[in-house]
């Protein structure tokens, strides 16, 4: 719907807390694990120093949002206590939101606990990669706080996920079943979400490439779009590489989300991603 009084598009602005977000152009979410298990080795930043030197260079490279982690959601990986995740989050939440007051801050998580402590201290959305799933107790915390949540399509959790990959039609599916869990979560009183199809969780390499080039069914749901798409293993398995070798195949592949209207884009290496941004808004634009 476009604007009376101005030329720009009201569909276009996403509300975070006491923010408006334009997303005419797709916003890059920089990746910052604090962890010591993630699958790309160079995203694992567990010490506390090194983990704020990183996010200021991504930053500097023009990442519009930080998504903390703590816990890597890997197929087969061990989980954290509780306690674990908060003492590894929490503190870099707080740091960044001090230096960089006004960057988005995304935390992904699946509890509600690490959600609402990281919002107590500055996080503006909450990335949830079990959908509220894992803690029963995570749509009514997500709606006390009123901040954005991203909701990911997956099944199962990180031990068993790749034996739940049966689909008749994955595109059809995976729609469905974001549907369902967006309704549930609108119930609940969610008022903004944001929706992830959730490429490499209870998906097979081919789905998750069935699932890339059908992902423009998702705008059904009128809702803003989440990909990542990273250095995963539909990248470099496919192309016999290591996660460190990818990032030729994650442009790739990011360049086609993009054109396909991807809102957000998840990213480990946010320089390349904004080149990748400036080019397909410059065909977009001509």
């Amino acid at each position: 719907m476009k604007s009376k009084d101005n030329n720009y598009d009201l569909n276009n602005w996403f509300r975070c807390k006491d923010k408006l977000i334009n997303l005419e152009k797709p916003l890059i979410m920089g990746v910052l694990n604090v962890t010591s298990n993630s699958f790309f080795e160079g995203s694992r930043k567990f010490l506390f120093d090194e983990a704020l030197r990183h996010a200021d260079e991504m930053i500097k490279a023009g990442a519009d949002c930080i998504d903390i982690g703590g816990v890597s959601t890997r197929p087969k990986a061990d989980l954290l206590t509780l306690e674990e995740e908060l003492e590894r989050v929490v503190p870099v939440v707080k740091a960044i939101r001090k230096k960089h007051p006004k960057i988005l801050i995304s935390i992904d998580t699946f509890r509600s606990e690490v959600a609402k402590a990281s919002v107590k201290e500055g996080a503006d959305i909450i990335n949830d990669v079990y959908s509220g799933r894992y803690d029963g107790k995570m749509y009514d915390v997500v709606a006390e706080l009123e901040v954005p949540y991203v909701l990911m399509h997956s099944r199962g959790d990180s031990k068993n996920m790749q034996d739940l990959c049966h689909y008749k039609d994955v595109v059809e599916e995976v729609c469905y079943e974001l549907s369902e869990q967006v309704e549930i979560a609108k119930s609940k009183g969610i008022k903004d979400i944001i929706i992830d199809p959730g490429f490499g969780f209870a998906k097979t390499m081919e789905q998750n490439y069935e699932l890339l080039k059908g992902i423009k069914y998702l705008e059904i749901l009128g809702l803003p779009i989440l990909i990542g798409l990273s250095r995963k293993s539909m990248i470099y398995k496919l192309l016999n590489l290591e996660p460190e070798n990818a990032l030729n195949g994650t442009t790739a592949l990011n360049t086609l989300a993009m054109l396909n209207k991807a809102n957000f884009i998840r990213v480990h290496d946010v320089e390349e991603a904004v080149q990748v941004r400036q080019i397909v808004l410059t065909i977009n634009n001509s």
